[in-house]
């Protein structure tokens, strides 16, 4: 089942039995990305029947449902309609996202941001200048993934179009800002990777028994704010 819009700059397509996908485009860029933010916030309000689940990436939004409350046979066309019509009158261009703006304490360089001199050599800008250049607005959350958590935020400038480094680590410590891509990870908990890892934050990105587990959502965007190496150590971990 695919359904195609040119009016409406989406498609919805099945990816299984039990999960539609709205596509709004390829790539990433803020645009798409906000829409998908929009349109999530939209089918979370408007608290669909038999959807279980609403999970937007950086072009998609997937919408999981639970076949056993529609009729036979129905479930899918029944709720391709009614995600049209939620969408159809939601707006997806200047809407909200559901998100807040989140201040994150980042202590930059030394042993928490071990690749920031590398990235001052690869942009042209010292050491300084990349730490203002990265927290110079707001980074929009797009999604969380490649572990529970873990946020892809961006669209940074042009300079940081960094590729991944050639030989990932194979642990990097919980809390570690990185960027590639015109993009920031945070690493929610030690885990390999090939980023380039410029600062550490002392805040817990997840936690299963903390309601809710995540620091930071799919919506968000989040104001980075550079912190000493003493500050770093004296925060209250929680």
């Amino acid at each position: 089942m695919t359904h195609n819009s040119e009016n409406t700059g989406w498609d919805i397509v099945a990816h299984g039995d039990r999960c539609l996908v709205i596509r709004f485009g390829t790539g990433i860029d803020i645009t798409t990305g906000h829409r998908c933010g929009a349109a999530a916030a939209a089918l979370r309000q408007a608290r669909v029947r038999g959807v279980s689940d609403i999970v937007p990436t950086f072009n998609t939004v997937a919408v999981h449902y639970l076949p056993g409350h529609f009729s036979v046979n129905t479930s899918v066309r029944s709720l391709q309609a009614e995600i049209e019509r939620v969408l159809r009158n939601a707006d997806l261009d200047t809407g909200s996202t559901g998100g807040q703006v989140i201040e994150l304490p980042v202590c930059y360089g030394g042993e928490y941001g071990p690749d920031l001199a590398d990235v001052a050599l690869r942009t042209g800008l010292n050491e300084n200048e990349v730490i203002a250049l990265h927290g110079r607005e707001p980074a929009y959350v797009f999604m969380l993934g490649f572990a529970p958590g873990a946020p892809f935020m961006g669209v940074h400038d042009a300079l940081f179009a960094l590729p991944r480094r050639p030989t990932p680590r194979t642990s990097i410590p919980a809390g570690s800002v990185a960027i590639a891509n015109r993009q920031t990870v945070i690493y929610p908990n030690d885990l390999p990777g090939g980023w380039h890892i410029i600062g550490r934050t002392p805040m817990v990105l997840f936690d299963p028994l903390r309601e809710p587990a995540t620091l930071v959502s799919p919506g968000d965007s989040v104001q980075f704010r550079p912190i000493s190496e003493q500050a770093f150590k004296d925060w209250p971990r929680q």
